[in-house]
């Protein structure tokens, strides 16, 4: 086992481990620590525990100690920097004709290194761009081309259910999204309905899906026969939130009845479970608004 630390450099960034080497920090305070950029100014997110080697990434950086009064004022003087920074490298976009939109600017703690982060269509040659930015800022430049999903996670905003953007918020990764969780969940196959703010899938369908996964493979198809408590029955509707089943009855008196059951009660003997949603079962919902990109993104895992 190794005594780590959590550090996260950016709000909802990504949790970094690292060893304390003997210097006490507590979740809240802020830390000077070495990483593979450089000196860096970061909050402990997770105090000192103990974690298999399994879960680190060898060689382990360490913590060289725990922040200044005067290192926080020379974040927040980078913080500053940044935003000018943003400026000065939009007008040299601008004056170089270069399709790409530029993101967000960030300075190393140490100032050994400004990254400047952007996104485009296809490649960009920005190698005089770089000239003109290293001349401005008298140190190295690094210009990083991003996702969508990553622009949004920096960018912020509302998502379509009027909260704050998952990604921005609290998501220290992005887990992989694809449309089949849709269609297992019962959703509308809509581009408009399961689309988040960068176009991609909507990174909550992710939250529930092992329930749902788990709850499908104990479900009775529509059509199926099974056996209930009352008697032999079709199945004639499903609902995996309520996780029971609605099956047609023949009474003992030849009508039909329609009764609902939790799917602990009832066994199949004919038919099979729902499973898994498969690829030639998944048709999307297409609208005048609904453009070939937006159904193109539906199904990148990303």
């Amino acid at each position: 086992m190794v005594t780590v630390v959590g550090i996260r450099f950016k709000s909802a960034g990504k949790i970094y481990y690292f060893d304390p080497d003997n210097i006490p920090v507590a979740p809240g305070e802020f830390a000077i620590v070495e990483t593979a950029r450089g000196i860096e100014f970061g909050e402990v997110v997770v105090g000192p525990k103990d974690v298999s080697e399994d879960d680190i990434v060898a060689p382990l950086k360490k913590v060289l100690r725990s922040a200044t009064e005067e290192d926080e004022e020379r974040d927040a003087e980078n913080k500053e920097k940044e935003k000018q920074s943003f400026d000065v490298c939009i007008k040299k976009i601008e004056e170089h004709g270069l399709s790409m939109k530029l993101v967000d600017v960030e300075y190393t703690f140490d100032n050994n290194k400004v990254i400047f982060y952007f996104t485009a269509d296809g490649r960009v040659d920005f190698r005089e761009l770089v000239k003109d930015l290293a001349a401005i800022f008298k140190t190295r430049i690094e210009l990083r081309q991003i996702g969508v999903r990553d622009e949004a996670k920096m960018v912020g905003g509302l998502g379509p259910c009027g909260r704050q953007m998952c990604c921005a918020s609290f998501l220290g990764e992005f887990a992989p999204v694809s449309i089949k969780m849709a269609k297992e969940q019962n959703l509308s196959l809509n581009p408009t309905k399961i689309s988040g703010i960068c176009g991609r899938l909507m990174c909550c369908l992710k939250y529930e899906q092992d329930t749902y996964e788990f709850i499908r493979k104990q479900l009775p198809r529509v059509g199926c026969i099974v056996n209930t408590p009352d008697g032999t029955g079709e199945v004639v509707e499903n609902s995996v939130v309520k996780e029971s089943v609605k099956v047609k009855i023949v009474n003992s008196e030849g009508d039909e009845e329609f009764r609902l059951y939790p799917i602990t009660t009832v066994t199949i003997i004919k038919g099979s479970t729902e499973g898994d949603a498969t690829d030639d079962n998944i048709v999307i919902e297409q609208n005048e608004d609904v453009t070939p990109e937006e159904i193109n993104n539906l199904f990148k895992e990303s």
